[in-house]
């Protein structure tokens, strides 16, 4: 398990003479931070900081270029800024075509008149339930949806614009390909959504015409394996499709709360561990195949764009399907131990494609889970004792380093302590796999042969089983979930525990060294204080 991490060992180990790659940091946070200020300025301030950051990556490359071959860290610095501005140039000229669109766009009078429209729409996503406090006519349902036209104050007006659509009882029935026409009013997004509208929908969709969408087949595929699995119990039955295909719609509220408490939400859906796990069956089912490493390769990335398909385009699995692309075409160029750069390209790639990502806090969080593996696992897994199995001591460093970035988002989120979430994630950890696996194998099976579905499913049912089953027990033990301070207090604090729980770890694992180091600090204080009270 260190090896797949890809990141140095401790001084003295077998990899401690590589470095850590960060010439991609730069183009991180420089593109992050573009895509947050573009996310809530206009078009005209998006393209004035787009020119901005266009010259000076210009001037960086030329000054770049000037240096003599024998100031290789000057030049290397020079580029690694200038390729990091020009990325950051190209989000923020994303993020201003984007609020063109919502400032100039078709939809910006009507928006701005406030008054009712008749419009008519092409749906793109799956319908999901949303609740709306103080309603008392039942949930609605939130679709996405691009324009076709609309008609507002007499005139008819056509273009191109995304748009969500909230509608009551009829919108659920809308399927991805449909041409819908209604009518309702159009509302301006929150700050920082990429929609140029939101359409609150007055009456039921009337359906003028279909055509075939694959998200809409995804969608049937995703019913059908739910159907499959519903003679398992409750949790189980909940539980599995939200782990192998993303929908949490048969998941008890009970089982949500209780997973919630112990820190174990992101196993209530598909994330980019599942990724990892589809990605790297395929390749492991390749290789048995005796393909080379270019097929493999192309077989496997066949395989998670499949699996992306399926799951929906959610900010996680985005990211760990660019991620698990980028590692692919690194195997196959041979490179090995760039976990880092993987992940920092990866980040660039998807704020490239959707600078609104920049504020999604699901988005953040997986980043910041992968940092934390990424930076921490290998170095967490070889502080612990050589007779503990490496598995075990991976099982035991990947959520832990996973966590301890998390923390400070997540209570910034929910201002509490969940203090089973190591135990529980550990414990569980090896429960996932079996469950990604063989549900991600039974899916096609339930479509096209359900009968041979049920081996599959009762196997990643029963597992999924003993995930409901830590989460439920965890839950109800006294302190599952204890306070923690809110806001800014709230962050910092959490960052101080965070490092203090990574020192105290070490500390226990290497009480020697531990011992070593006080005895240096107290003779360089008794040292630093003689002097003092000399020159007194």
């Amino acid at each position: 398990m260190a090896e797949q991490v890809g990141v140095s060992e401790p001084a003295g180990g077998p990899a401690s003479s590589k470095r850590t790659d960060l010439r991609l940091v730069p183009a991180v946070l420089v593109a992050w931070s573009v895509a947050l200020v573009g996310s809530f300025a206009n078009a005209a301030g998006s393209a004035v900081l787009a020119g901005v950051l266009a010259m000076a990556g210009g001037l960086l490359l030329v000054r770049a270029r000037r240096h003599q071959p024998a100031r290789q860290r000057a030049r290397t610095f020079s580029a690694t800024f200038a390729v990091a501005t020009v990325l950051g140039a190209a989000v923020a000229i994303q993020c201003a075509v984007t609020a063109n669109i919502r400032e100039e766009g078709p939809l910006a009078d009507a928006v701005a008149e406030g008054s009712s429209v008749l419009i008519r729409v092409l749906i793109t996503g799956v319908p999901q339930e949303v609740s709306v406090p103080g309603t008392s006519n039942g949930n609605r349902w939130s679709v996405a949806a691009t324009l076709v036209d609309v008609t507002s104050q007499g005139s008819v007006i056509r273009g191109s614009a995304d748009l969500t659509v909230l509608g009551g009882n009829g919108w659920q029935e809308v399927r991805p390909g449909q041409s819908v026409r209604t009518s309702g009013t159009l509302k301006a997004v929150r700050e920082g959504q990429g929609q140029a509208a939101l359409l609150s929908a007055s009456s039921t969709p009337v359906v003028i015409a279909s055509a075939f969408d694959f998200r809409q087949s995804a969608a049937d595929v995703r019913s059908q394996f739910i159907a499959a699995s519903a003679w398992l119990p409750p949790d189980p039955g909940g539980l599995m499709p939200g782990m192998v295909t993303g929908d949490t719609s048969a998941l008890p509220e009970s089982l949500e709360a209780d997973m919630k408490t112990t820190g174990m939400t992101h196993l209530t859906a598909v994330s980019g561990a599942n990724c990892s796990l589809v990605l790297g069956g395929f390749i492991l089912f390749a290789r048995c195949l005796r393909l080379s490493r270019p097929a493999a390769g192309a077989f496997a990335a066949c395989g998670l764009m499949a699996f992306v398909v399926l799951v929906g385009p959610d900010p996680s699995v985005l990211r760990a399907a660019v991620m698990g692309t980028v590692g692919v075409a690194a195997l196959i160029g041979g490179l090995r131990g760039r976990s880092l750069t993987f992940l920092c390209l990866a980040t660039v790639i998807l704020l490239l494609l959707d600078p609104g990502m920049a504020t999604n806090v699901g988005f953040l969080l997986s980043v910041l889970a992968t940092l934390g593996i990424v930076l921490m696992a290998t170095r967490v897994a070889s502080w612990i004792p050589a007779p503990v199995p490496r598995w075990l001591a991976a099982g035991v460093a990947v959520p832990l380093s996973a966590q301890l970035l998390c923390g400070p988002v997540i209570v910034a989120l929910q201002p509490q302590f969940s203090l089973y979430a190591l135990v529980v994630n550990v414990v569980a950890g090896p429960l996932v796999a079996p469950v990604t696996i063989f549900g991600t194998l039974a899916v096609p099976l339930a479509v096209v042969l359900p009968w041979m579905a049920v081996v599959p499913i009762a196997i990643a049912g029963t597992c999924a089983g003993g995930v409901a089953s830590v989460a439920r027990f965890f839950a109800h033990l006294p302190w599952a979930a204890l306070p923690w301070a809110d806001g800014p207090a709230g962050i910092v604090s959490m960052v101080a525990f965070s490092t203090t729980t990574l020192v105290i770890i070490w500390v226990a694992l290497h009480p020697m060294r531990a011992a070593a180091w006080i005895v240096a600090l107290h003779h360089a204080l008794m040292v630093l204080l003689d002097r003092r009270g000399r020159s007194g």
